[in-house]
């Protein structure tokens, strides 16, 4: 089977996607893509919580997986955990608790490094995030 390829070759993915990103047939309605476009740390975090507010976690992760390959060195650590932590909402949608809960471990783990750091939070709280990211993946 051929893979899908953008104007420059390269391999993307061309299936639409339901709103936790699991792929659909060809053809089939999916959630709008998100704009892979960088954006300032308060923008990058304004989107995500848009797109989780939306019901979309794993979208969220991808806006915040952009800042993290394309931001300050520096401060990847903050963004990878919190995309971290949105796959572990996905994944607690998805039904899968174990993977839910290893993945907002790994955030935790991320965040807490970076704190310990003193990096640029852009207002949020982390450990209330991480407090708020296991509450949610250990109800229901």
């Amino acid at each position: 089977m051929e893979r899908d390829r953008n104007g420059q070759g390269r391999a993307e993915q061309a299936r639409p996607r339901d709103e936790l990103g699991r792929p659909l047939p060809y053809g089939r309605p999916g959630v709008e893509p998100i704009s892979e476009e960088p954006l300032p740390g308060e923008g990058t975090l304004a989107y995500a919580r848009e797109l989780l507010e939306q019901g979309r976690p794993f979208a969220a992760h991808e806006a915040l997986e952009v800042r993290w390959k394309s931001g300050p060195e520096a401060e990847r650590p903050l963004w990878q955990g919190l995309a971290q932590l949105c796959v572990g909402l996905t994944h607690h949608a998805r039904g899968n608790a174990v993977g839910a809960a290893r993945l907002v471990e790994r955030g935790a783990g991320n965040l807490a490094t970076y704190a310990a750091g003193g990096g640029p939070t852009y207002g949020l709280d982390l450990p209330a995030v991480v407090a708020c990211a296991r509450t949610r993946v250990t109800s229901d």
